[in-house]
């Protein structure tokens, strides 16, 4: 039987990829920098089939224990990599030492611990990204160098980069979901500029990686750097 679901995450995918190549011209950036990781919480099986039909082989992720029977599904499948891109209870940090391809979303010393240890049992490197609470909300996750200093927020990255099962990659943040694309724009600016000053006091990193942009304003985080945008409606359509 046919997937349904083809014809339109086709087309979706098509136009997403036109305004990235559109975005990436206007910052004089290269096209194969960027990397969109279609975000499938909460979607069916079977439109993941069609975006991987597609040629789509990054796929993100918030609930591991949801994440798991996905990925065991699509296991002989190589090409694809599995993103978890939500907040991380310590109880499931075995699940992203075993199956995830990298981690958006590490957002405090002690789970960087937790996965440490679940890493050295499975004999496994794992990519991550720092989560920085860009805008200060209470309800996001993430270092907030507004209540924090960037000298104590600098120590615990160091604590971080001692441990040799992680590597950290970039940066990761997530901007007001109410703001327009362009109002995001300060926070997507920011990161980059933060990215920057971490390069500075760790030279030896290869902090190639921001991990910002969503379905609402990813064209922006485009131009502002991101090298790693997480889409899931225009992509995938409507979760169930």
């Amino acid at each position: 039987m046919d997937n349904i679901y083809v014809s339109e995450i086709r087309d979706n995918w098509q136009a997403v990829q036109e305004k990235i190549a559109a975005a990436a011209k206007r910052s004089k950036r290269n096209i194969r920098d960027i990397t969109v990781v279609a975000v499938s919480k909460l979607q069916p099986v079977a439109k993941i089939e069609a975006a991987i039909q597609c040629g789509i082989t990054d796929f993100g992720e918030n609930y591991p224990e949801q994440a798991v029977e996905k990925i065991h599904h699509f296991a002989g499948n190589k090409q694809i990599r599995w993103h978890m891109i939500g907040h991380l209870q310590s109880r499931k940090a075995s699940i992203v030492a075993s199956e995830f391809s990298m981690f958006h979303s590490l957002d405090r010393l002690s789970i960087a611990a937790r996965l440490e240890n679940q890493l050295e049992t499975v004999n496994r490197i794992l990519p991550v990204l720092l989560e920085v609470n860009i805008s200060g909300e209470i309800s996001k996750a993430g270092w907030d160098l507004r209540t924090m200093s960037f000298e104590h927020w600098i120590d615990e990255v160091n604590q971080i980069t001692k441990l040799p099962s992680l590597r950290i990659q970039g940066l990761m943040t997530m901007p007001p979901f109410d703001t327009q694309p362009e109002q995001s724009r300060i926070y997507f600016h920011q990161l980059s500029e933060l990215r920057n000053r971490l390069i500075k006091v760790f030279p030896g990193l290869e902090l190639k990686h921001l991990s910002m942009g969503t379905s609402q304003d990813y064209e922006v985080a485009v131009e502002e750097g991101a090298t790693l945008v997480r889409i899931g409606t225009a992509i995938l359509g409507h979760r169930q």
